[in-house]
């Protein structure tokens, strides 16, 4: 039996799971309290709960549809179901081959790299084992995100004409640049070809929803691109948040609430990207980046 386990993030399922997550992400410590009220007052600002959760079982029935006789499940980093436990119900179940699905385009070691070594770690030795490692520039992804790039134009009417568009994605530590991890190359890479097929004149990269830890992150920021794209004449401002296929916390509160109301204070008109959610053609996309390495494991 073929499987395929989707990966995401996680969200808390409820107010009452916020601590017990953002302890799990700190690795078992528990956040200070004013961490904690600060993380809530951002859900509370999106309506209570993320939804990620929905949006990710949506987008993994339709990699079931799109590939009928596979074994598909959600496994998720920092909540339950947890990947490990998910890839270990997988084999129980009698799945032989195996692929790992990271619901996120961008190939990091601190990223997608982790996620597959909690798979790997979970497994053993068996089942046969592959990770899609990356699918920054999928066709069927960068034709969605230059039609939603377009959209978001039109929704800017006037202030399109000379607008600049940026194409963001999570930020990570910077010393992920001494290992020559490829993730802000794959960034560049999604955001050349959007802009290529999009037509655009002018755009560029940012980062986003950098963790609140000593260590420097990757930038710039895209609240330190706004005021920059204000002071350079743009008549506004399209945010592609190119790193996530999911409306959720970093694009619900991080860019919608934070990003939009520092453009607003700019003077800036701002639009954000729709996020392709459980979009068919996304569900087609990540099938055609499955299916080679089902084959490939099957032959191990």
């Amino acid at each position: 039996m073929n499987g395929v386990i989707a990966m995401a993030y996680g969200t808390p399922a409820t107010p009452a799971d916020l601590e017990p997550y953002y302890t799990h992400i700190r690795r078992g410590r528990p956040p200070s309290s004013e961490l904690l009220a600060e993380l809530r007052e951002r859900y509370d600002a999106i309506g209570g709960r993320s939804p990620l959760r929905e949006i990710t079982e949506a987008q993994a029935a339709g990699l079931r549809a799109a590939l009928p006789g596979v074994q598909v499940a959600v496994g998720f980093k920092h909540a339950p179901p947890f990947i490990e436990d998910v890839a270990r119900d997988l084999a129980a179940a009698g799945v032989e081959r195996l692929v790992g699905l990271v619901l996120a385009p961008h190939y990091s070691s601190m990223s997608v790299g982790e996620y597959a070594e909690r798979v790997g770690s979970a497994l053993g030795d068996a089942p046969s084992f592959a990770i899609v490692r990356s699918w920054a520039t999928a066709p069927g992804y960068v034709e969605w995100l230059a039609e939603a790039v377009h959209a978001a134009l039109a929704r800017l009417g006037p202030a399109a004409a000379d607008a600049e568009v940026v194409f963001t994605a999570h930020s990570l530590p910077e010393r992920i640049l001494a290992t020559g991890d490829p993730y802000p190359d794959e960034l560049r890479a999604t955001a050349e070809a959007v802009a290529g097929t999009a037509r655009l004149a002018r755009w560029r990269v940012a980062w986003q929803s950098a963790g609140r830890t000593a260590d420097p992150w990757l930038g710039p920021d895209i609240l330190d691109v706004l005021p920059q794209i204000a002071a350079a004449g743009s008549s506004g401002v399209v945010v592609c948040p190119a790193g996530f296929v999911a409306d959720h916390l970093e694009v619900l509160y991080d860019l919608d609430i934070e990003a939009a109301g520092a453009a607003r204070e700019l003077g800036l008109p701002f639009a954000r990207t729709a996020s392709p959610n459980a979009d068919p053609r996304l569900a087609a996309t990540l099938a055609d980046a499955v299916i080679p390495l089902l084959a490939e494991v099957g032959r191990r």
